[in-house]
């Protein structure tokens, strides 16, 4: 069976049932919390620049940058990002070491260095190979942007950091996987590695979720009458 390249509201259900068939675990995922959001962005600049902004820091805080940017510039281009000067940018809440990485890529797309419209018809590790070029762009970033932008059916983003958890709370490991041991895993996931990611991450944020409606719960339940 060849991997679709694009994931689309149709396969992603072929995707879940393949997946469902194959890991007992994402099965009972499945059961207890259902189908997971598809959570697809627009590819282009501004969706790079948001997870940029996403890289390693809470993605709260990476949105309540990502919306102050949305409301200096629209849309996010290329061009106008770099009419921002310094002060204004770290107004809006950029470190300068993603600054350094916004700056490099608007500044690679207006030279022509980089075509964001062709990475579409490259296949996974071509678009790893032009986009690990950039400043700041490594495999996590890469990732995600060949899940949510580009739709790929069997991305895995090996160094997210809620994945990782979702994996060794559902396999019940004793630490937390590394990313060979999670390839390893992933392998009968094979071609549907983001339907299955996306699985995971949906298993861990109801999780989350549901321990802080329990601990408000606890809290109201504990505290005195007024």
């Amino acid at each position: 069976m060849l991997s679709p390249k694009i994931l689309t509201e149709d396969n992603f259900a072929d995707g879940l049932n393949f997946l469902i068939s194959r890991d007992s675990d994402l099965a009972e995922i499945f059961t207890r919390f259902g189908t997971p959001p598809l959570w697809v962005r627009e590819p282009g600049f501004s969706t790079l620049i948001q997870i940029i902004l996403e890289q390693q820091v809470s993605l709260a805080s990476a949105k309540a940058v990502y919306t102050r940017l949305q409301a200096a510039i629209s849309p996010i281009t290329p061009e106008l990002f770099l009419q921002l000067d310094d002060v204004e940018i770290k107004q809006i809440g950029f470190s300068r070491q993603k600054t350094l990485y916004a700056r490099t890529l608007a500044q690679s797309i207006i030279a022509g260095q980089l075509d964001l419209s062709s990475l579409s018809t490259m296949d996974d590790e071509e678009v790893r190979t032009v986009l690990k070029k950039l400043k700041g762009i490594g495999d996590w970033t890469v990732d995600i942007y060949l899940m949510m932008a580009l739709r790929r059916s069997d991305s895995l983003p090996k160094g997210d950091l809620g994945l990782i958890l979702a994996i060794q709370k559902v396999k019940r490991l004793e630490h937390r996987p590394s990313s060979a041991e999670i390839e390893l895993i992933a392998e009968i996931w094979r071609p549907w590695r983001a339907v299955a990611t996306r699985l995971l991450w949906h298993y861990y944020l109801s999780e989350r979720q549901s321990r802080i409606i329990q601990r408000g719960f606890k809290s109201q339940r504990q505290s005195p009458e007024g």
